[in-house]
């Protein structure tokens, strides 16, 4: 069994982007002060961290979204401040940002952390930025503490997980859950190249999915040798397929099969 853990610690090369809200800066403000605190405390460098101002929590989603594609972003911490007012506009706010951040987190492979409040009265606003007073509203843990700091945690240890992932796919000779990813998004690719091709240039795209395939199918072949040629005393065929590697392949021979069926029924046309 392999198990794995993520640890607060220092984060390898590359940076760490925290995008603020503005609204509610006397709250926001001490979120990114214990987010900036907590990073230096694991020697995060001043120059690898970038935070970027937006005007409201509603705007924070477009930011993440422009550094989570970015190849030397480790993390996305994400920071506001929504209080309940006299409309239900804080549900929807709410709703909208959380949701898409994690669609971005899950379609850029990079951590995009939620630490956002999401708070009744001001009360519980500050006592979740670092201000520990005598609350009104009774339900309010004692000492929260600084959600800011806590996402900074949390971003340090998304990224260890990850390395520790990536790292345990290259010594494996499985594609791997982020191989997976990528390679299912270019077989999206070109799927939509295909179908949005000019008439006169569908050939070069239908021979472009062909190619794909080949390209999965010596993948595929590939991982085998590998590891056969690393471990001759293992039978190969003991060795367990991936069911990534397996939905991976079948995918890409059901979408050659499509373009061949219907670049057919067009000749015959």
């Amino acid at each position: 069994m392999q198990e794995y853990s993520g640890h607060i610690c220092q984060p390898p090369e590359g940076y760490i982007v925290i995008v603020v809200s503005r609204f509610n800066t006397s709250i926001t403000q001490r979120l990114l002060d214990g987010a900036i605190a907590k990073l230096r405390q694991h020697n995060v460098q001043e120059q690898d961290i970038r935070v970027v101002w937006v005007p409201g929590t509603y705007e924070i989603p477009f930011i993440a979204n422009h550094f989570a594609d970015e190849d030397d972003c480790l993390a996305v911490i994400c920071l506001g401040a929504v209080i309940k007012g006299e409309t239900s506009h804080d549900q929807h706010i709410n709703r909208a940002v959380s949701m898409t951040l994690c669609d971005i987190a899950l379609r850029s492979e990079t951590p995009v952390i939620f630490g956002v409040l999401t708070c009744d009265n001001i009360e519980q606003a500050n006592a979740r930025s670092g201000i520990i007073e005598s609350a009104k509203d009774k339900s309010i843990n004692p000492a929260p503490g600084n959600k800011g700091a806590e996402a900074a945690e949390a971003a340090l240890e998304m990224i260890d997980l990850i390395n520790q992932l990536k790292n345990s796919e290259e010594n494996s000779p499985s594609v791997g859950l982020f191989g997976f990813m990528r390679i299912m998004t270019n077989l999206d690719d070109n799927t939509n190249k295909y179908s949005s091709r000019e008439k006169g240039k569908k050939d070069e795209s239908f021979l472009n999915i062909h190619e794909l395939n080949n390209y999965y199918n010596d993948i595929y072949d590939k991982d085998y040798k590998d590891y056969e040629s690393g471990n001759d005393d293992i039978d190969i065929k003991d060795f367990p397929i991936s069911p990534l590697i397996k939905h991976t392949k079948k995918t890409a021979k059901k979408t050659t099969k499509k373009a061949v069926k219907k670049q057919t029924k067009k000749k015959k046309k």
